[in-house]
């Protein structure tokens, strides 16, 4: 036998609620670390035309290229 509890006029056992209690804790920790939408780090892209705006992604798209190279690997 278990030991029980009156909840709401209902007899519910102890392994239940501890059931309950280990599934409310790892579902909201499940919930809480999945993240949520990833947006990119760099500030938007503020040019007059398209071919300003062209040339500032490709050059950082180059300059990332370039640092990418440059990092040494790690082991």
């Amino acid at each position: 036998m278990t030991q029980t509890y009156n909840i709401f006029g209902r007899k519910v056992g102890s392994h239940y609620l501890a059931m309950l209690t280990l599934g409310t804790i790892f579902g909201t920790s499940y919930a809480f670390s999945r993240g949520g939408n990833k947006t990119p780090a760099s500030p938007p892209i503020n040019a007059s035309s398209s071919d300003e705006a062209d040339f500032i992604k490709k050059f950082l798209e180059s300059a990332e290229e370039d640092q990418k190279k440059e990092a040494p690997a790690k082991h």
